[in-house]
């Protein structure tokens, strides 16, 4: 490991990195982790996260990790369905797991004291069954252990149509593969090996890109500051402190910052920035702009999935030139739209997007091949998106075929909510999908059709879905109607229902 890692007061330099997790690789090892087991990551962005997530690949294992404000039962039906055998946890976190883990023996870590003070949170410690990090990762090795095969990273779990995430396992990683990565860095999240880089961790590492960012960062990296919870005027003040050159955001952050009074903008000396990068949700026009016109030409943007990596790139003055657009293909990314008839869109046509990347080892979704192959066309993937290139080879999005929202980069899955909703009682049927926010980029709206003579109002439906459900899952908007528009077949007609809000909005649907 290059880069020394920065949370709070603590420092962890680079040989005691390196070290830390050859004795996590030795641990796993020595508890019976393999090449090809899942090993579950349930902490926020902390030291132990790059340790551990190095530690599996390590050893040839995939690291899994979890969206930690899941709900015991979310959470339980990723360690079941990844068959993980090992799971990795802050204390608070593991403590709502109580007596359902089964035989996945839990490790855990202490909650720091600067995410513990980010979250308000009371003093936790580790339950019963847990076996303490530190004690787990006693210094029984002299040397590292073997190396097990190549390829095995992290397996992501991300959206499904039946509301269930699906884990996206990758192949072994090929030679071939190597120097396209490293162009994928450079391009796309302007890491270049060589270069000295202070990295910014403000995104939390449980999703695709942060995580993918962070992990290449540890090795190519001077130092990795870890923001224990974003903070508009905070992330400013670690700029300035800590002379950060890099960063990885999403666009609810940059609204937030946005919304800080210009005194405080004006306070903090950003000068050291080279290479701040966002992607994951959609960027306003207008924000885009007044983020450039404030930090300089050094805003830049991707478009990617979980299943392909990145696809597009784009800086700040293609982002001023070409309003809307989420770049051009990056090296060794084939891009094509295909009309309902597979045949290519021409220039401006909306068709769905199918992409082919040279750049990351193909991938089926663990213990679905059956669906892998549904979204494979000529050895092209597409994930569901539809949108339309230009003339310069541009790409713009207006569109997601299988409705997932994403809300404030956090993937949230329609049909999941819908199920909850119509296990309440009185309610007939229901249609959620996601509407423009100028904050989160999309936010969560639901319909709700109700049984004839039954009333509901909004906060009880809320309520009720909190009592299964995420928080951050919960509709903001909900309207209620006699009877939902529907298509020849009998299913619900969405885009009738979305399309008022995204006209309103200036966007194509």
């Amino acid at each position: 490991m290059t880069a020394t890692l920065i949370s709070g007061d603590r420092i962890l330099e680079p040989a005691a990195f390196e070290r830390q997790t050859e004795r996590a690789a030795a641990a796993m090892l020595a508890s019976g982790i393999g090449a090809g087991d899942a090993v579950a990551i349930l902490l926020r962005n902390d030291f132990e996260f790059f340790v551990a997530s190095l530690a599996a690949r390590w050893i040839g294992a995939f690291a899994t990790p979890i969206n930690w404000h899941a709900t015991p039962d979310e959470i339980g039906y990723v360690l079941t369905d990844s068959g993980a055998r090992l799971l990795v946890a802050h204390d608070d976190l593991a403590a709502p797991l109580a007596g359902r883990l089964g035989d996945t023996l839990l490790v855990s870590v202490p909650t720091p004291p600067e995410i513990a003070v980010a979250y308000a949170l009371a003093p936790s410690a580790p339950l019963p069954e847990a076996t303490a990090w530190t004690d787990w990762l006693a210094d029984e090795a002299t040397d590292p252990p073997p190396q097990g095969p190549g390829g095995a990273s992290v397996v992501i779990y991300t959206s499904g149509t039946t509301g269930k995430p699906k884990g996206v396992r990758r192949r072994p990683l090929e030679p071939e593969h190597l120097a396209a990565q490293v162009e994928m860095l450079i391009h796309g999240y302007g890491l270049h090996p060589g270069e000295t880089m202070r990295i910014l961790m403000t995104g939390p590492m449980y999703h695709s890109a942060p995580n993918s960012y962070g992990l290449a960062a540890a090795g190519i990296a001077d130092t990795i500051v870890l923001q224990p919870r974003f903070d508009a005027e905070q992330l400013l003040a670690m700029v300035e402190q800590h002379r950060i050159t890099h960063m990885h955001v999403v666009p609810t952050m940059f609204v937030r910052l946005l919304k800080l009074p210009a005194e405080v903008r004006a306070a903090y000396d950003i000068s050291s920035l080279r290479f701040v990068v966002h992607g994951a949700a959609p960027c306003p026009i207008e924000v885009k702009r007044q983020m450039i016109d404030w930090w300089g030409p050094v805003i830049n943007e991707y478009y990617g999935s979980t299943e392909t990596g990145l696809i597009t790139g784009h800086g700040s003055a293609d982002a001023l030139a070409k309003p809307g657009t989420v770049g051009r293909a990056l090296p060794n990314v084939i891009l094509r739209v295909l009309t309902d008839g597979d045949d290519e869109a021409a220039a401006g046509a909306i068709g769905d997007i199918y992409v082919k990347s040279g750049s990351v080892p193909d991938f089926t979704y663990h213990g679905r091949d059956a669906e892998r192959s549904e979204i494979e066309r000529d050895g092209f993937i597409t994930v569901g998106d539809i949108g339309w290139i230009d003339e310069d080879g541009f790409l713009f999005l207006c569109d997601r075929r299988r409705d997932m929202i994403i809300s404030g980069g956090v993937n949230i899955y329609p049909a999941e909510i819908e199920a909850a909703l119509l296990a309440i009682d009185g309610v007939r049927d229901a249609a959620v999908f996601g509407i423009p926010d100028p904050e989160f980029g999309e936010a969560v709206c639901a319909y709700i059709q109700p049984e004839d003579g039954v009333t509901f109002d909004a906060d009880t439906i809320r309520n009720r879905l909190g009592e299964t459900l995420s928080r951050f899952k919960l509709p903001r908007t909900i309207e209620f109607a006699a009877e939902l528009p529907r298509e020849d077949s009998g299913k619900i007609f969405k885009r009738r229902l979305r399309e008022p809000y995204w006209t309103e909005a200036g966007r194509k649907i």
